[in-house]
């Protein structure tokens, strides 16, 4: 059982891993960065379609800023960095066009049901929808 101690903890680092605050930094943005893979399967797999939820973005964000300031402050690797310098412009966009969509659902009048932008009619209970009216606030 002396082995199995050496392996995880030997000469004061854990996992062979000598741990600083950047040093979590850097495994916390991977975990939450590969986290994100988790959460589309589910919901892919909840909708029986392939689905990327607003987490996804959130999640695709944080890990990568987080990955970003451990690679400035840290690893000072122009790889590294030049690698995640740039992500965050996309997550940000779908996240804004994920908020405007959201926004735009139009709740009926009749029966409070959430409907597609631009429908005409409910899909629950079938009242005409009219634009003005019903509108969700962002």
């Amino acid at each position: 059982m002396d082995w199995l101690t050496n392996l995880i903890w030997h000469d004061g680092s854990l996992f062979g891993i000598q741990w600083h605050t950047w040093k979590v930094i850097g495994w916390l943005g991977n975990l939450i960065f590969f986290s994100r893979f988790f959460v589309q399967w589910y919901a892919t797999e909840k909708r029986k379609r392939v689905v990327v939820p607003t987490a996804f973005w959130w999640l695709s964000l944080v890990g990568s800023l987080l990955l970003l300031s451990y690679a400035l402050f840290h690893d000072r690797d122009s790889v590294f960095i030049f690698a995640y310098a740039f992500t965050w412009i996309p997550y940000i966009r779908n996240l804004v066009i994920h908020r405007r969509h959201a926004a735009a659902h139009l709740t009926c009048p009749s029966c409070g049901t959430q409907c597609p932008p631009h429908s005409r009619f409910c899909l629950a209970c079938g009242t005409r929808l009219t634009a003005g009216e019903g509108m969700v606030s962002g």
